[in-house]
């Protein structure tokens, strides 16, 4: 069974598609090997923040941009809050945004 790609909100998905042209591609390119192959494609591609949250990690010519997601048990891949990296480090806010919206989707 493939896992489906969902959105937290609509705005979510709007981020998304409002990537630049190569980082969003890339985005397409690995949601789709997400949905038949699973949520852990491993590094460099996803990497785990603990407690249930992941991110997918993506990188094109025009930057570098993070899709925070959870799964759910019914092979669900939820994808929580999307940000272009301007950082070495991930901001604490937009990890927050991430975090608050997992607990939203567990309860």
């Amino acid at each position: 069974m493939e896992y489906r790609i969902r959105y937290y909100s609509l705005e979510v998905q709007e981020n998304v598609m409002a990537l630049p042209a190569t980082v969003q591609a890339r985005y397409i390119n690995l949601t789709r090997r997400m949905a038949e192959f699973g949520p852990n494609l491993g590094l460099p591609h996803t990497d785990a923040f603990g407690g249930g949250l992941f991110e997918l990690r993506l990188k094109g010519a025009e930057g570098i941009a993070r899709v925070f997601f959870c799964t759910l048990v019914d092979k669900d891949i939820v994808m929580l809050h999307c940000f272009v990296k301007k950082s070495q480090k991930t901001p604490a806010k937009e990890l927050n945004i991430a975090r608050n919206r997992l607990q939203e989707i567990k309860a």
